[in-house]
């Protein structure tokens, strides 16, 4: 029985968006119980799996991550991070403020020995339904090579052992594929993964992430969230664009009804929740970001992913890699 934490006032629909997750997720495993962290009221079924942890502080979008960590000792985030750190839970999951959660991860559970920084990964969707996993997405705004070849290890052992992906090729993205072209950054990177015993498979360029080409794809912090955003956009944007058409007439509407099943395959392609949320690698525990506009579903995926984590030996693979390398 794995005991997942779970923060009820993180996310833009928050709580009844994350409560209905967990209804979801509970029908679905049998061998897990959530630790539920909330405010008064937020939660108020009775579940013999449940066990609510009442809350008397909230971390907002608005709120300046690492104060908030600090000041906001009884809110959410920092309890259910505490949970993690004392081992009453396994994993946690928060649609709630990226920074907030990074930061409680790193001021109370902590760092893996010997990774300098954690980085936050997703898996994007490619057009061979297979998912890209892409890191860093903005754990960190400046990476030296080391943290770009240690987010590499790190991406690699969740591959194998989340994805059941056994041995993924790992890309590293830049501005063309050929070895003289890149900042300082990516050259010296380039060399590291080269010499590494890792499935590299040379540098990308980002016109390839949808493709699919390789499983991994490693860039800093900076570059990473810039990358996730632009693709975000243009997904909402192209198929916001699609759906004008069709209802532009009563010809195109009668279009629309014949590959209707086809168009929600597009939009099924490009649905961030089928992944179930974003693993921050590096810290001494488990932890998930949802995305913020997190719908029941997408909190049911996360808490599966969670589950997922927690049964592996991920962070103890990850700590020998480490080791090894040093």
């Amino acid at each position: 029985m794995k005991t997942i934490a779970v923060d009820l006032m993180g996310g833009d629909h928050a709580p009844e968006a994350i409560v209905d997750g967990i209804k979801s997720a509970l029908k679905k495993y049998e061998d897990i119980q959530i630790l539920a962290f909330g405010t008064v009221g937020s939660w108020t079924e009775t579940h013999d799996r449940v066990k609510f942890v009442e809350v008397t502080e909230v971390i907002t979008s608005e709120d300046d991550p690492v104060r908030a960590v600090r000041r906001k000792k009884d809110s959410s985030i920092v309890r259910a991070a505490k949970a993690v750190k004392e081992g009453e839970a396994d994993a946690f999951v928060s649609a709630g403020n990226t920074g907030a959660l990074l930061t409680a991860g790193l001021f109370v559970i902590g760092r893996i020995k010997g990774i300098e920084r954690p980085a936050l990964a997703s898996m994007i969707p490619t057009t061979n339904n297979k998912g890209m996993l892409l890191l860093d997405l903005g754990a960190n705004s400046e990476n030296k090579p080391k943290h770009l070849l240690q987010f590499a290890h790190m991406a690699s052992i969740y591959m194998e052992n989340i994805r059941g992906r056994k041995n993924p090729s790992i890309g590293l993205i830049n501005n063309g594929s050929e070895d003289i072209k890149g900042t300082p950054l990516t050259k010296e990177t380039h060399q590291l993964l080269q010499d590494s015993n890792l499935n590299y498979s040379g540098y990308f360029e980002t016109r390839d992430i949808l493709t699919g080409k390789y499983d991994i794809g490693v860039t800093d912090g900076f570059t990473g969230n810039i990358v996730l955003k632009t693709i975000e956009g243009t997904a909402s944007s192209l198929l916001g664009e699609v759906k004008k058409i069709f209802l532009s007439s009563m010809l195109n509407k009668l279009s629309a009804l014949v590959v209707k099943k086809d168009l929600g395959q597009l939009k099924d392609l490009m649905d961030y929740r089928q992944f179930g949320g974003a693993p921050l690698l590096g810290l001494n525990g488990h932890v998930l970001k949802a995305h913020g506009s997190s719908d029941a579903l997408a909190i049911e995926n996360a808490i599966r992913n969670a589950i997922t984590m927690a049964n592996s030996d991920a962070i103890e693979q990850i700590k020998e890699a480490i080791f090894e390398d040093e």
